[in-house]
């Protein structure tokens, strides 16, 4: 049977998961899920490649709440992920997808009382936890969180836990758990040291699976660069707002500042927007996000950190209104649209100053990129990989693109 016409009924899961799955709206199986559900419920370690936006929670979601019996009353599986905000949804999820098994989820991450966590965990109800390494460490350190009864750790989007320096607690964390369990590490990249990781926590006859980036990134999402000057962003950004009109839209910016900045310059033009950053407390956060999602707030201006792991539906249209530095943050960025198989926009803003940038992105990609607004005869292809060599540059010749102006460029 191939990929396209596998349903969820193909992979043996129960009459109560596949009840939940179609309350959920989940029709078909994303590529992660077909191929990680049948390694998980195998009881088999597993390293897995996929961005956001691939249905990855699920992917290790599914089988978990199919493994674990409430009955037990003890903490059956881990999960530990980077951010609040992403324990918060993946804890969402969980209890979705096992509500008629009536599991019990917990969340824990910092920001957020202490002593309501302890005495949720005291009552001794949860067999699924999932929590952002501090505060995971905080709880057991209290001896209030046990981790003798873990099946299943899920390390969920390894890199950015390293990236933020997570590492020595994610140890800790694993010295607590019983060496019988099943480990399934989940990373958007897969360097080195993810590799090295899964060396040193997952058994030795592990699976792999690798879901491409680019995969994720060109199939569904239809990308668009305007490309001008910096003090003409926000008029062409508003302009292109109206037109796409703004309901359930995400905006990035690359600072917190310019997220404050251009949220209240929004509102200012009288669009309903609001920002979340690293800055702002967890109840604040919240509260913002629940009214992006209850479409009681229209526009939410957002930084990386703050965004990461995020996963609303309906968003149609994603804008990066500063151009991101890493093509990793590009993929993410863009991966709030086109989710779970459906189609979606990203529109970005770039000025001459993020030119590098820009570049990166096209290079590293090589998605089909259409750029309009080429006022800058400086912007150049010369440098772009050789595998390009012989393509019109982001699909076709825009204006102000010419090779009178590659000509005056090799003549500086």
């Amino acid at each position: 049977m191939s990929e396209q016409t596998l349903t969820f009924n193909d992979l043996g899961l129960s009459k109560q998961t596949l009840f939940s799955l179609k309350k959920m709206g989940y029709e078909r199986p994303t590529e992660i899920q077909q191929k990680a559900i049948p390694v998980v419920k195998e009881g088999k370690d597993l390293i897995a490649q996929a961005q956001t936006g691939t249905g990855k929670t699920a992917a290790f979601g599914i089988p978990l709440v199919e493994k674990v019996n409430p009955k037990k009353k003890k903490i059956q599986a881990l999960v530990l992920v980077p951010t609040r905000e992403l324990a918060i949804q993946v804890a969402k999820e969980l209890k979705d997808l096992g509500r008629d098994k009536r599991l019990f989820v917990l969340a824990v991450y910092g920001g957020k009382s202490i002593k309501h966590q302890i005495d949720f965990l005291r009552k001794g109800n949860d067999v699924i936890v999932v929590g952002t390494p501090g505060r995971v460490k905080d709880l057991i350190n209290r001896g209030v969180l046990r981790l003798d009864n873990v099946e299943t750790f899920v390390l969920d989007e390894a890199d950015r836990m390293l990236d933020m320096g997570f590492i020595d607690d994610i140890k800790d964390i694993v010295d607590e758990l019983p060496e019988e369990r099943q480990t399934l590490l989940f990373s958007a990249t897969m360097p080195k040291e993810i590799l090295d990781l899964a060396e040193e926590f997952l058994k030795p006859d592990y699976e792999m699976i690798r879901i491409k980036p680019e995969e994720v990134t060109v199939d569904r999402i239809k990308q668009k660069v305007y490309r001008l000057k910096g003090r003409d962003k926000f008029k062409k950004f508003a302009e292109t707002l109206k037109e796409n009109g703004t309901q359930k839209t995400i905006v990035f910016t690359q600072t917190k500042v310019g997220a404050d900045e251009l949220a209240k310059r929004l509102q200012e033009e009288g669009f309903n927007a609001d920002a979340i950053h690293g800055d702002y407390s967890q109840n604040k956060r919240e509260h913002v996000l629940r009214k992006f999602r209850s479409n009681k707030l229209d526009i939410l201006v957002a930084t990386d950190v703050a965004a990461r792991g995020l996963d609303i539906k309906g968003i149609k249209v994603v804008y990066n209104y500063d151009i991101p530095k890493d093509v990793e943050s590009y993929i993410h960025r863009i991966g709030r649209t086109g989710r779970a198989g459906q189609e979606g926009v990203a529109l970005s803003f770039s000025s001459p100053q993020e030119d590098k940038f820009l570049r990166q992105i096209i290079k590293q990609t090589k998605a089909d990129i259409q750029v309009e607004n080429m006022t800058d005869d400086e912007f150049s292809l010369n440098e772009r990989s050789s595998s390009n060599r012989g393509r019109k540059p982001f699909g076709g010749n825009r204006r102000g693109y010419s090779n009178r102006s590659n000509q005056r460029n090799r003549r500086r």
